[in-house]
């Protein structure tokens, strides 16, 4: 495994992670020290901390005598020794060909591969992809599915697909240390191993990490559906492109709710979930989504929710802000330090809901120039409540399109989410209300003209340019009882409930 570590930023959250992986699959990584060829890059200070990683994942003496590689792959070259010239990319390939031992494999033995990848074909169907560990196989040959419980499932290879750089081609026979790609084993699925019928022993499988945020997915409500070019809008379509996800992602996990009429989807993360749905956008789906709500686990009475560690990096003026903001959702800090071009890094640990809607946060309050690294901890002890949104939402009144005049006289009330000219029905959110409350306002009323001549000119319009409307941001923002509209040419936001009278009624339903 080449384990790369950018020469100016230095080890962050998701190297731990992939290097914690590695290690813990007793693998020697080689460090690539990238983007040497920055002004500001500072590769020996990198080298340390890479070794203190290590370290600190309690690594092994072999694991911890790893070589060092300095690269820059923008320019297409690498070095042993930074007083030395780097070229080209030589040094690196012949590092991994004296690092990286070659597979133990013996093709003498019994058949048995781990499935590390699924795949899908419209004509063929699902497809096992992973390395042979042990032994042989042919086209037609019968096979042995070892599934995680134990049971054993009878099958036969119908295509081997091999691979030729970016390529596959078909084969017809495939030994050891091959990766290939087998159809023909309808239900297989990751981490399960394929075995000659003789010889059906299991091979060690890999853990996969349980899903810590959930989110429910459902077809689109809304007056609009329907007419932004969407082609799959039915409950059944959305059914079948999410069991088809599930089959193929092993970090999703899909349960069906309100008669298959709602879908309850498990990732691990809220970005993990936010690519599926930009997928199904591009590939024409229109849903409406929830909040993102963590998973949390009972164990002995406890209850647990998912911790992130969270690296955060700021010009030094916005440091106390920052600070101040996590301490108020009940975040640990845990390390700040001063960079090498004087910004400050802070390292913190937060419950996985407090982080909900902090990054644009972070952005406002630091002007667009903080950056946050995330990736998950460990589960712990319940931390308490945390603060919800601070502010409100202006909602539609009425169908119809905006008119600049009246956003024009909204916008004194808080920030405009849409455009002039934009479709609006009833129940959609416009704009969000520095009030803190919910606000019903009316923003295709044009302005009223009257017969009396006015002694001086028109006030000018002037809007201020809203926000790109961006499903990141969609995600973070919406409360409970709001609901993220994607269609392929629109993200809106919107009231569960459409209609004010509604809305009353669930919020004294609630009350009582």
């Amino acid at each position: 495994v080449l384990l790369l570590v950018d020469a100016f930023e230095g080890p962050m959250p998701q190297t731990k992670f992939v290097l914690k992986k590695s290690l813990d699959l007793h693998l020697k990584p080689i460090v690539v020290i990238n983007k040497i060829d920055r002004p500001n890059s500072r590769p020996h200070e990198i080298v340390d901390q890479t070794f203190d990683l290590f370290g600190e994942l309690n690594a092994t003496d072999e694991q911890l005598d790893f070589p060092i590689v300095f690269a820059s792959g923008k320019e297409g070259r690498a070095t042993l020794d930074l007083d030395d010239e780097a070229v080209d990319m030589k040094p690196l390939m012949d590092t991994i060909i004296h690092r990286v031992l070659p597979p133990v494999a013996d093709p003498e033995q019994p058949f048995q591969m781990l499935v590390t990848i699924l795949d899908y074909d419209s004509y063929i169907g699902r497809i096992a992809v992973g390395r042979i560990v042990h032994g042989e196989v042919r086209v037609a040959d019968p096979v042995t599915l070892v599934k995680r419980g134990g049971e054993v499932v009878r099958a036969k290879v119908t295509k081997i697909l091999a691979y030729q750089g970016l390529a596959r081609v078909e084969c017809d026979y495939a030994q050891a240390g091959d990766i290939i790609s087998l159809a023909g084993i309808s239900d297989v699925r990751v981490g399960e191993t394929i075995t000659s019928p003789e010889h059906p022993v299991a091979l060690p499988t890999v853990n996969i990490d349980e899903p810590t945020i959930s989110m429910n997915f459902s077809h689109n409500t809304s007056p609009l559906s329907g007419k932004d070019g969407g082609r799959f809008l039915t409950s059944r379509h959305i059914r079948e492109r999410l069991a088809h996800e599930a089959m193929m992602n092993v970090g999703i996990k899909v349960e069906e709710a309100d008669g298959g009429e709602r879908f309850t989807v498990s990732g691990r993360g809220e970005l993990h979930l936010a690519i599926l749905i930009e997928t199904m956008r591009r590939e024409g789906y229109e849903l409406e989504v929830s909040p993102p709500k963590v998973i949390f686990k009972h164990v002995d009475g406890e209850v647990l929710e998912p911790i992130e560690e969270v690296v955060i990096e700021v010009d030094a003026g916005y440091q106390g802000a920052v600070i101040e903001a996590l301490g108020n959702r009940r975040a640990d800090m845990r390390n700040m330090q001063v960079s090498a071009v004087g910004t400050i890094r802070i390292e913190f640990l937060v419950a996985s809901r407090a982080l909900m809607g902090f990054r644009n946060e972070l952005l406002m309050m630091t002007r667009g120039t903080g950056v946050m690294s995330q990736i998950f901890f460990e589960y712990q002890p319940f931390k308490g409540e945390v603060p919800r949104r601070s502010v409100g939402v202006q909602i539609s009144q009425s169908a119809g399109s905006a008119v600049a005049y009246a956003l024009w006289k909204l916008q004194d009330r808080g920030e405009i989410l849409i455009h002039p000219g934009d479709p609006l029905y009833e129940g959609m959110i416009l704009g969000i209300s520095n009030k803190g409350k919910d606000m019903v306002v009316n923003a295709i009323r044009e302005k009223k003209l009257t017969n009396i001549r006015a002694s001086g000119a028109d006030d000018a319009i002037h809007l201020i340019r809203p926000r790109e409307m961006t499903l990141e941001f969609a995600l973070e923002f919406i409360e409970d009882e709001e609901l993220v509209e994607i269609t392929p040419k629109h993200i809106r936001l919107r009231k569960r409930h459409l209609t004010d009278n509604d809305r009353r009624a669930v919020r004294s339903a609630m009350n009582r």
